[in-house]
Formats: structure tokens, sequence, C-alpha cells
């Protein structure tokens, strides 16, 4: 090989194809071992050392020098075959080079355009890198035409043959977390913090958000004005509601908040279970619940904790039904059912689940004594469930 033409190689594949020079230097060597092969046998102990700065090349085969004719043989003879290596060589760098660069962009938002679909999967361009957008990862409903730009972020980023695999997703809460980023500027000065996200993809997002300046309202400044940046991301999401909600490390005020638009009467903590038992008046209970309890169900996921929502009649009813539940259990106290109900253990299939050590502490039990409880609140759980089953069953005949 031409030293000059080797540097000219080496210098073009850096500048086309990002790859470092030593990489490439050292895939042409890997070539020239490979392509050598071929004429001195494969048991032939090679190698090959090309000067980074010359271009001039060495080469050995079983300790031996090779002479300059050896070198310009072996180059002439095996030159196909080295070049294939070489490309090969190259793609996998070109590869790994690609794989560095997208690992670096997991949860960050990238825009792509449609370049096909195939079956419910969308592939994308971006730059020189095709991504995929499964099903399974869209916006329920939602399907794009060749040419359309695509927001998503990178969830996954794999090594397949001499390409890369990119997978998108539209239905993460980090892209609403992402989206936001973009639309309000206080977020990304670090003036607003994102706390918490729950979401269900194509229907409801609830958002809980929190300033550092007390100048700064964080819910307004997300809304924007006439609710025009909440705008922009409810039709990014085809139309999904966002819900921007005040934070608080007081859950006694974070629930309620959660809730909205739903009006709260009491929050009342039940430590022990990590439950929160909320009341309402009767005209707001399917208000804080939601349809198909998604309302209810996306604020115990920002909040972290079980949102029941009752009436204040509907509690009182469940406490009078609990407390003689539980009294009849053997070993039972009228004064131990009151703490257990206090503590927000509201069933037979709550107390089943309490841990050993809560048990006896609160009713200054011995060991046996709180198991025998509880294993009598198992069947009784167990009976519950299986007349419950049984009258259901009844109804469908």
């Amino acid at each position: 090989m031409n030293p000059g033409e080797v540097l000219r190689i080496v210098d073009s594949i850096h500048r086309d194809k990002k790859i470092e020079k030593e990489i490439v230097f050292s895939g042409i060597e890997s070539a020239l071992v490979t392509a050598a092969r071929k004429h001195y046998g494969e048991d032939a102990n090679l190698e090959f050392h090309i000067d980074r700065e010359s271009g001039r090349m060495e080469g050995s085969c079983n300790g031996v020098p090779l002479t300059p004719e050896e070198l310009e043989q072996t180059g002439r003879i095996d030159a196909q075959i080295a070049k294939q290596v070489m490309i090969q060589k190259i793609r996998e760098a070109e590869r790994d080079s690609l794989y560095d660069q997208f690992t670096t962009e997991i949860d960050q938002l990238v825009v792509g355009v449609v370049h096909k679909n195939e079956g419910q999967t969308t592939v994308l361009s971006i730059g020189n890198v095709e991504a995929i957008l499964p099903r399974g990862e869209k916006i329920p409903g939602e399907s794009f035409r060749v040419g359309d730009r695509v927001r998503a972020v990178v969830v996954e980023v794999k090594k397949s043959g001499t390409r890369i695999k990119v997978v998108l997703s539209r239905v993460r809460p980090m892209l609403v977390r992402r989206l936001f980023e973009q639309e309000v500027p206080e977020i990304n000065d670090g003036i607003i913090e994102i706390k918490e996200i729950s979401r269900e993809p194509g229907y409801r997002t609830k958002i809980a958000v929190v300033s550092i300046d007390p100048r700064i309202d964080a819910k307004g400044a997300c809304v924007g004005i006439r609710g025009g940046r909440i705008k922009n991301i409810n039709m990014e999401l085809g139309n999904e509601r966002v819900d921007v909600v005040e934070w608080s490390d007081d859950m006694m005020t974070f629930i309620p908040n959660a809730l909205q638009p739903a009006e709260i009467e009491e929050v009342i903590l039940c430590n022990m279970l990590g439950r929160a038992v909320v009341l309402v008046n009767q005209d707001q209970r399917s208000l804080a619940i939601g349809r198909k309890g998604q309302n209810v169900r996306l604020a115990s996921k920002l909040c972290g904790w079980d949102v029941d929502i009752m009436t204040r009649d509907e509690l009182e009813q469940l406490l009078d039904k609990t407390l003689r539940g539980y009294l009849e259990i053997d070993g039972m106290t009228d004064e131990l059912a009151e703490q257990l109900v206090g503590e927000g253990f509201l069933s037979f299939d709550d107390l089943s689940i309490i841990e050993l050590s809560d048990l006896m502490e609160l009713g200054q039990l011995t060991e046996e004594q709180a198991n025998h409880i509880i294993e009598q609140a198992e069947a009784l759980a167990e009976a519950e469930e299986e007349n419950g089953n049984n009258n259901t069953n009844g109804e469908e005949e």
C-alpha cells in the first residue's frame, strides 16, 4: 500500500464517518492480518503496523520481518480481501460511534421524520439513523404518514450487526417532562421543578410542579397566558388532557391538589397502610373518582398513596360494619378493634396483611395471639371474596 494513500483513506473516513483515526488505523491493520492469512496460512503469527505519521507499513510473519517486496506482494495479492475486512471494521466502528452517541440520548427528546410504516410500527429517520416507534409506544389511536415530523423520547439503544437499533416512545411520562421543559423556560432555568408525573397516554396526565421562587406561580407559568403553553403540549399529545397541580410535601395539602378539579372536604391519612381516605360531598364524589376511576387513580400514582374516595355517610357505615365484623374475631377486644379502624384497617382483607409486630404492639398481644387473629382475618377475607364471586355469577345467570 502506498503510504500517502493510506493516510488519505484514514483522513477521509475520519471526516466522513466521524470515526477516530486510531480506530481506522487499527481496522486496517486487522484487515491486513486477516487477508494475509490466506497467503501465509491460518496458523501463521502475523503482525502489521502502520506508522500514524507517515503511513508506512511494517509487517512480520512468525516473528520474521517481511521485506518491502513481501509486503508489496501481500498487499497486491490480498487487496480485495483486506478491503472487505476493512469495510466491515469501519462499519462496526461507525456503529459503535453511533451507539455511544445515542446512549447519551436515552430519555431525551428527539425529532424524527417518518420514513415508512411496517404494520403497526413506524420507522423514522433521525439524521443517518433509522429509529422505530413500536405500536405499544404510540399514543392510542395515533398514526403517522411518510414525511411527518414526530417528537418522541429515546428509550432503548441496541447494537444489531453493523447497525444500531433505536427504540422511541410517545407514551412514557418522560415525554411530558421533556415537552414542559421545552415550553416553559422557567423549568429549564431551574426556577420551577417538576416533582412527579402520572400518565395514562392518550387520555389524561397529572403533573406536580413547585417554584423555588415565591414570586413565581408554578402552575400559572406552566399553563401560560390564556393557556397557551399547555395548549401546545395538549396538541403534541393528541389532545390528551394535562392537569398541572401544585406540589407540597404535606400530603394533607398535596392530595387535595392532586384530586383537582374536585373539591375535598377532609383527608384522613392511614400511615400504616399508606392509605388516604378522602371525604367529599356527594355532588363531588363522581368528579373526584373520575371517569372509570381515572382521576383518583392518577392522583394516587402522583402522591404515592392509595386514595379512597368516600362521603362521610359512607365512611361512617364502613366503620360501623368493620367494627362489628372485627368483634366477631376470637381474641379481638373493643379497644383493639377501634385502634385498627383508626389506623385505616377497614376490612378483613386489610387486617390479613397487617405486620405481625404491628398487631402485637397495638393490642399488647403475644405472637401466638396475633397470629390467631390474622389467620381468622384471612379466612374471613377469603369467605367474603368467594361470596362476592358467587353473587356475581348468580347475577350473570
